[in-house]
C-alpha cells in the first residue's frame, strides 16, 4: 500500500523532506536500542556511551518537523493528499514511542546494579533481544523501499516475540524461577514489556507497507 505513496512523496519537496527524516529517525533509535541494550545486560557499572537524553530530544525534534512539513504540504495541495500525510505521521509516532521506550531501558540499567541476567528466561531473552534488533534494521529497509514482500516476510517470520514477552512477564508473576530476586524480577518484567512494546511499534510501521491506512498496526491478509 505504501508504495503508491512513494511517488507523491517525491514529487513534493516537503513530503519528501518529511520522508526522509524518517530514516534519520530510524538510525538514531536503532543505535539508542543497541546503548540501552548493552548498558543493561553486558556491563557492570551505570555508565551509558550516548548522551540518550539529547538523542531522545533529537528524535521528538525530527518528529515535530515532519509533522510541520506534512501539515504544510496538505495545506498547499487540499485533503487530496490526506491519505499519504496521515500515513507518514502515524509511521513516525511509533519511530518516537520507541525511542521513549529505548530510554525507559536506558534508566532502568542506570538503576539495575551489575548485569541483567534472565535467569531461566534468558535464553528467550536472548532471542527477543536479537529479533527487535534485527526488525529496526529490517522495517526501515521495507519502509524505505516500500517492499510488501519482505514486509510480509518480516511479519511473519517475528510473531512468536510478543507472546514469548509475555509469557515470560506472567512467569515472572506466578514466580516460576524462585532463584530470581524482587529487585531482578521486577527488571525483567519491565525489560520484557518494554521489549513488546518496541517490536509492536516496529510492526505496526511493516503493516504501514502493506496495509491501508485504516488498517495500520492489523494482521494483514494472507496474500
Amino acid at each position: 500500500m505504501l508504495e503508491k505513496w512513494l511517488a507523491i512523496f517525491k514529487k513534493d519537496t516537503l513530503m519528501d523532506r518529511a520522508y526522509r527524516r524518517s530514516f534519520s529517525m530510524f538510525d538514531i533509535i536503532r543505535g539508542m536500542f543497541a546503548t540501552a541494550r548493552e548498558s543493561l545486560r553486558h556491563m557492570e557499572d551505570s555508565e551509558i556511551g550516548i548522551d540518550i537524553y539529547s538523542k531522545d530530544i533529537e528524535v521528538n525534534r525530527f518528529e515535530r518537523e515532519v509533522r510541520r512539513n506534512v501539515f504544510n504540504h496538505l495545506v498547499v495541495v487540499g485533503p487530496e493528499r490526506l491519505p499519504s500525510g496521515l500515513v507518514l505521521v502515524s509511521i513516525i509516532i511509533d519511530i518516537e514511542r520507541i525511542g521513549d521506550y529505548t530510554k525507559n531501558i536506558v534508566e532502568l540499567a542506570m538503576n539495575h546494579p551489575g548485569k541483567l541476567h534472565g535467569a531461566k528466561y534468558e535464553k528467550d531473552l536472548q532471542r527477543v533481544e536479537a529479533a527487535v534488533e534485527d526488525s529496526i534494521i529490517r522495517t526501515k529497509s521495507c519502509f524505505e523501499s516500500a517492499d510488501n514482500t519482505s514486509a510480509l516476510k518480516l511479519l511473519n517470520e517475528y510473531d512468536w516475540v510478543n507472546p514469548i514477552c509475555d509469557e515470560s512477564l506472567m512467569g515472572l508473576v506466578r514466580e516460576e524461577d524462585t532463584s530470581v530476586r524482587p529487585g531482578n524480577a521486577v527488571s525483567l518484567g519491565l525489560y520484557f514489556r518494554w521489549l513488546k512494546r518496541i517490536n509492536s511499534h516496529l510492526r505496526n510501521i511493516a503493516t504501514s507497507v502493506v496495509n491501508p491506512f485504516d488498517k495500520i498496526g492489523f494482521k494483514p491478509k494472507e496474500q
